[in-house]
């Protein structure tokens, strides 16, 4: 949800409460917004307990990780994802890393909060890249 849409909303719970039933209405309606501020900030500690169980930086499955993974989303959303802590690699953007024991590996690229960028680095690739000498990501030699 926009923060500024969500403030909005209770502010106008305030004014509403006030309007209709004066103090008792504005004691209700912070009431209320206070409420949804801790399941937020429990829905939080939750995404942060439930990743700091398993080592940071793993996942069970980075191609399926990759494929969830869309632009926009907050960190937060992709904790559950992931199902751990991201293995921390820059900040500026800020760059997290989950691989799989297969040795794939899913890079994320944060600014602001967001996701901007998503790349899968699949182990096959660096396996075949060592095998010939080639740097990753070059094109194979014509035969």
């Amino acid at each position: 949800m926009n923060p500024v849409f969500g403030w909005g909303l209770a502010v106008l719970a305030v004014a509403l409460g006030y309007l209709r039933w004066g103090w008792q209405g504005v004691v209700l309606a912070v009431t209320m917004i206070v409420f949804w501020l801790l399941l937020q900030f429990g829905r939080a500690l939750r995404a942060l307990r439930d990743a700091s169980a398993r080592p940071p930086g793993t996942t069970d499955n980075a191609v399926m990780l990759h494929a969830r993974l869309r632009p926009g989303m907050r960190l937060l959303r992709i904790l559950p994802l992931a199902g751990s802590l991201g293995q921390k690699l820059a900040d500026d953007p800020e760059t997290y890393v989950w691989s799989d024991a297969g040795g794939d590996r899913v890079r994320v690229q944060l600014r602001a909060g967001r996701t901007v960028a998503v790349e899968l680095e699949r182990a096959a690739a660096h396996t075949a890249d060592d095998a010939v000498g080639r740097a990753p990501g070059m094109a194979s030699p014509a035969p």
